[in-house]
């Protein structure tokens, strides 16, 4: 009797690790892995274009994937869409422009790295962080999809209502050191979101007769000209180099950059575990898990740490998260069949033109499909760290190289493009303009374009979950119990309160030990 039990347990065995092991054979033929290098390249190069998202680039190339065996399809989608994320801390770090919405908290450290001439340092620890989140995020989806997808299915709109608040006040509190002037850009942000289509009446807002503001501000748009515009400006203002050169640039800095963030690997694995977590939710995305990290980072930094003046863990915690929730965002898109980002959904779009239906049944009913993905991920993340750092090079050595003659048009006709291929408007590309030179007069007087662009993307988040949450509210006359009484609201809003609290009490305490020392 043992013995039978005991063959049927290995022969079970033995099964599974046989289907497991075709399933990373058939990952790693040479069309797979030639499919997830020119995807990381594809990706990496269009994430580094203010305008050119991983979104863009995934609705591009949807149409090549159609007549592909739908594993090979989803390691090329998976492998733009990783490269895509990482790509956005070039233009962030050398620029201060995120190239994509996830890298926006690179910037707050990025770019004063490379200001003072450690811009290829920078690039080098972006690609090792990007790197060891997007792996993280990428193992959690093969190992913990099926238990983690449930946190998905337990947010339900106050839960968003509130988490939009909670990034809200993130970004507000890390805006230059002034919590009431982040509050105020974060509020105009929310503010600027309501233009247009209500998300859930479709009721016809601040538009003041014009046909043009029906369609709202696009969050693409307004990242573009918020951010990139103002630095344009400021090239042609200032005569100097907006980079400091270095004498015989020949690569980035790998040995000191693998040596910090081998430093740091709490940090990493820290952000990369809050990337796969925010992921996992749907409507969060990367702008939401790099705020969080980079807060958290902040929070637990240690005294000789300055971030936003040029700190690496500053980087590590964006780069780290925002990666982490490529991975992280594939599971509620293939276990729930909700999709968690546009690049999700474009994603899950291919998925249903192949016929693959998306569910809990998938995994047994499509297992070969969906493993052979993951490890096509999983591949594509590793490749990412040669590509990433030969890409790297080169796009350092030209921005810090290149005339501003070259470079101020150049980026311009980049933005201008970017955002009018968006819409095909050219009303978007005069809002852009407009914002961007509203963001560069703000600026002076210290209000700083992070918020604004968090309370944009926010905002439709905010407004659908408590209209939603309103409504629900109401027709149970259970208002309070709606917004307050549920468990998952209360701990959110608690690290809300705190977010917004700990700042004012650390400056307190700074200004008290500074009189003492007196």
């Amino acid at each position: 009797m043992q013995v039978r039990l005991y063959s049927r347990f290995a022969g079970r065995h033995r099964g599974e690790f046989a289907l497991e092991l075709s399933q990373f054979l058939a990952a790693i033929t040479p069309f797979n892995i030639a499919l997830a290098l020119f995807g990381v390249v594809a990706g990496t190069v269009v994430g580094s274009i203010p305008g050119l998202t991983a979104t863009m680039a995934l609705a591009v190339l949807v149409p090549v994937t159609f007549s592909m065996e739908p594993a090979s399809a989803l390691i090329l989608l998976g492998a733009i869409y990783t490269g895509a994320i990482y790509g956005g801390a070039y233009a962030a770090i050398l620029l201060n422009t995120p190239g994509t919405p996830s890298a926006i908290a690179t910037t707050f450290d990025g770019y004063p790295m490379a200001k003072r001439g450690d811009g290829d340092l920078a690039v080098a620890i972006a690609c090792f962080a990007s790197v060891f989140g997007g792996l993280v995020g990428a193992l959690s989806l093969l190992l913990l999809a099926p238990p983690l997808s449930k946190v998905a299915l337990a947010f339900g709109p106050v839960e968003y209502f509130w988490l939009s608040i909670f990034g809200l006040s993130l970004i507000a509190s890390l805006s230059n050191g002034n919590l009431v002037k982040g509050l105020t850009g974060g509020a105009f942000g929310m503010l600027l979101s309501t233009v247009g289509v209500a998300e859930i009446s479709a009721d016809i807002r601040l538009t003041f007769g014009s046909q043009t503001m029906i369609g709202g501000f696009g969050v693409v748009g307004a990242l573009i000209g918020l951010y990139c515009i103002p630095v344009l400006i400021d090239l042609v203002a200032v005569p100097d180099r907006h980079l400091k050169v270095e004498e015989n640039v020949k690569s980035v800095r790998i040995g000191d950059a693998f040596r910090l963030t081998l430093r740091s690997k709490f940090n990493l694995i820290r952000s990369s575990v809050i990337g796969t977590l925010v992921g996992i939710l749907p409507g969060a995305g990367g702008s939401v898990a790099g705020l969080v990290a980079y807060s958290e980072a902040k929070r637990t930094a240690k005294p000789d740490q300055n971030f936003g003046e040029g700190e690496p863990d500053g980087i590590m915690a964006t780069e780290s998260a925002n990666s982490a929730t490529v991975g992280g965002g594939f599971i509620p898109t293939l276990v729930l069949g909700i999709p968690g980002t546009p690049p999700d959904a474009i994603v899950l779009g291919a998925l249903l033109v192949q016929g693959v239906r998306t569910g809990p049944a998938m995994f047994t009913q499509s297992g070969s499909i969906v493993y052979t993905f993951i490890y096509g991920l999983l591949i594509a993340t590793i490749l990412m760290l040669p590509a990433g750092l030969l890409i790297g090079r080169y796009a350092y050595k030209s921005i810090v190289t290149i005339p501003k003659a070259v470079l101020v048009p150049a980026v311009g006709f980049m933005t201008i493009i970017g955002t009018f291929s968006i819409r095909n408007s050219v009303s978007d590309v005069i809002i852009m303009l407009c914002l961007g030179v509203f963001g560069w007069v703000v600026a002076r007087f210290g209000f700083a374009a992070s918020p604004i662009v968090l309370g944009l993307i926010l905002g439709p988040i905010a407004e659908q979950g408590f209209v939603q949450g309103w409504t629900i509210g109401a027709a149970t006359n259970n208002l309070f119990g709606m917004f307050f009484g549920r468990p998952i609201s209360q701990g959110i809003l608690l690290f809300t309160l705190i977010t917004l609290v700990l700042p004012l009490y650390l400056a307190r305490k700074k200004r008290k030990a500074a009189m003492e020392a007196k």
